[in-house]
């Protein structure tokens, strides 16, 4: 199947054609057809898909068919990473069309809010934003959504993880109850279907490779006791001639450490967390996405909603705390059906999560042996049930109420 065979309106294909989109993906194949149709849909896919332009391009079709000056369109999603990525997708496919769209996220400057109330109030075709930054406008009183005929919850898995289903059900009742209503997920926890079932209406469901990794990553696991990890990273990158790199480490303060101690070796790496500026995390992007920068070293921030092309490798520096969230990490690399490499580092404590990912993946995953620099690491049993020793901090409390020795 082509794109052309959906028949879109000819402003929209000649962006299509423009961007070089000839044949869409098995989730665009099927979820398409049954936006135009106007049904509700539960879409799950992985990431790496092409789930943005599934839902994007049959809105924008409608949006070039019948133009109009209100919003119609509002996107809910759980990162300012992710409404921008929509954005920009927004603003390439729309391209030689009227529409016009918005981000709308925290972190900005006041004249950004500014920016965005207007757009609010005077009616940005499509809307893309984070619940609490919408929720900070809806309740200034001012949010105009009586002409709203989509509504789209991406990464909706993610929403309820953030403690964000709250906020989405409180937008809701501000919205027509008559509207076309889109959730996609790339799990379909018991959790998804509740809310599935107080916001959709009779909706069609489509399921694209849910717990399955891309086919193009390799994938393979170093067994590390974690003093062992750093010297490990650079064995692998260091005097190698290798395309992208994206590194996943389980908190800021690694996140922070792993960096500087790369930086030292002479290693290009940038870390991009919370902490940072909203600015700051957009220039290390840019220079990610333009190879500028070789390596970043990352929270899961990023392992959802981040369109960064040829990513070749991905590291989990740990292994993540949800099997699904493994998916999401690889799903980094091998996108669009291209290929890439996924790392995973296992140390004594972690390997019960290690083989929960591959019962989740269905295929036991390979363990490749440590370089002799590096020396030998834990065995790999994870029947045996190994706790994480556990560590006061100064200033921490004892039982009876005294502080700790420090």
């Amino acid at each position: 199947m082509k794109f052309i065979d959906f028949n879109f309106e000819s402003n929209l294909q000649e962006g299509l054609d423009s961007m070089g989109f000839e044949n869409p993906t098995p989730i665009q194949e099927q979820a398409i057809p049954i936006i135009l149709s106007g049904k509700d849909l539960i879409g799950c896919a992985q990431t790496g898909t092409g789930k943005t332009a599934a839902f994007v391009l049959p809105i924008l079709n409608k949006l070039a068919k019948n133009p109009t000056d209100t919003t119609n369109t509002l996107i809910i999603v759980p990162t300012r990473e992710l409404a921008l990525q929509i954005d920009q997708a927004l603003q390439g496919f729309s391209y030689f069309t009227s529409v016009s769209s918005l981000a709308i996220y925290g972190g900005s400057d006041g004249s950004a809010f500014e920016r965005e109330r207007r757009a609010l109030t005077e009616g940005a075709n499509i809307i893309i934003a984070t619940p609490g930054r919408f929720m900070a406008h809806l309740n200034m009183g001012y949010v105009k959504l009586d002409n709203i005929q989509h509504l789209i919850l991406d990464e909706a898995d993610r929403m309820l993880d953030m403690g964000f289903v709250d906020d989405i059900l409180k937008i809701t009742t501000y919205l027509p109850k008559v509207r076309q209503t889109l959730m996609f997920s790339a799990t379909m926890a018991p959790k998804i279907r509740t809310l599935a079932t107080k916001l959709l209406n009779n909706p069609e469901q489509i399921s694209i490779s849910i717990s399955k990794p891309a086919a193009g990553v390799v994938q393979g696991a170093y067994l590390v006791y974690d003093a062992q990890k750093n010297n490990l990273i650079k064995s692998l990158l260091e005097g190698k001639d290798l395309s992208s790199v994206i590194i996943f480490v389980s908190t800021k303060i690694k996140v922070k450490e792993l960096e500087r101690d790369m930086i030292k070796a002479g290693l290009k790496a940038k870390a991009i967390h919370s902490d940072l500026e909203q600015g700051e995390r957009e220039e290390v992007l840019r220079n990610f996405r333009s190879k500028k920068l070789q390596i970043l070293v990352a929270t899961d921030i990023l392992s959802r909603g981040i369109d960064i092309e040829d990513i070749g490798l991905v590291i989990n520096y740990d292994v993540p705390g949800d099997p699904a969230d493994y998916i999401h990490r690889i799903g980094r690399t091998a996108r669009a059906a291209s290929t890439g490499v996924a790392l995973t580092f296992i140390n004594e404590y972690d390997q019960q999560k290690f083989a929960q990912i591959e019962e989740l993946i269905g295929a036991s995953i390979n363990k490749i042996p440590n370089p002799e620099s590096i020396g030998s690491g834990p065995v790999y049993d994870p029947s045996l049930k190994i706790k994480r020793p556990f560590t006061k901090k100064p200033g921490s409390f004892n039982k009876d109420r005294r502080p700790a020795r420090k």
